[in-house]
């Protein structure tokens, strides 16, 4: 199996920014950077480990951020031949989509500021710190709350009961619609192990 799913980071930047036109709107540049990072985040937790696209995002003073897109859009939308992102990635990027999307980028931004993987980073070595792929797993992968800041719940955006606002992957993750031997349609989830020893199923 391929260690990253996406070819560049350009391919998803790019199907965010038309998934949105195709809501008639404007993705804002920093709403772009927290929906990116979420979708590495959770395609990872759903993957276990498997990054969604080659990107490094570090705790900016602004957010979230993923240097390299930052750079080549900040003149606008860069003239780059993009590749078609694979299914497996659609499914995910559409859920976070839809889950996050409708939220304001100033909205996204303290909501994702306020989750450890930001808060960690940016506490180590100022703005500028990588915000790893492991602590991003630790933290989108959990269900408690034991990492939750006063008055951040679900009042940030996340459901009631999610560590720092933080939905779960199974409240983020849409189940694909397909059909049974009879053409009624049925939910279907991805299949995901138990991992060994520990008697509960990864998210």
């Amino acid at each position: 199996m391929r260690r990253i799913a996406a070819d560049s980071s350009f391919d998803v930047a790019f199907w965010m920014l038309d998934r949105a036109l195709d809501d008639n709107e404007y993705l804002q540049p920093q709403k772009l950077h927290r929906l990116l990072y979420l979708a590495q985040a959770y395609f990872a937790v759903a993957s276990r480990g498997r990054k969604l696209m080659p990107a490094t995002f570090v705790a900016d003073q602004m957010g979230p951020l993923e240097p390299t897109i930052y750079r080549a859009f900040e003149n606008g939308r860069p003239d780059v031949e993009t590749r078609r992102v694979p299914d497996d990635a659609k499914q995910l990027l559409d859920s976070v989509y839809r889950k996050f999307g409708a939220h304001s980028a100033e909205h996204l931004t303290k909501l994702t500021k306020n989750h450890a993987p930001y808060r960690d980073a940016i506490a180590a070595n100022g703005p500028g710190e990588e915000i790893t792929l492991k602590s991003m797993m630790d933290f989108y992968g959990r269900k408690g709350s034991a990492d939750r800041k006063p008055d951040s719940g679900a009042a940030a955006g996340g459901a009631a009961g999610d560590p720092g606002g933080a939905p779960a992957l199974t409240d983020v993750l849409r189940p694909r619609v397909m059909r049974s031997h009879k053409g009624r349609p049925v939910n279907v989830h991805k299949w995901m192990p138990r991992s060994l020893g520990s008697g509960r199923t990864e998210e």
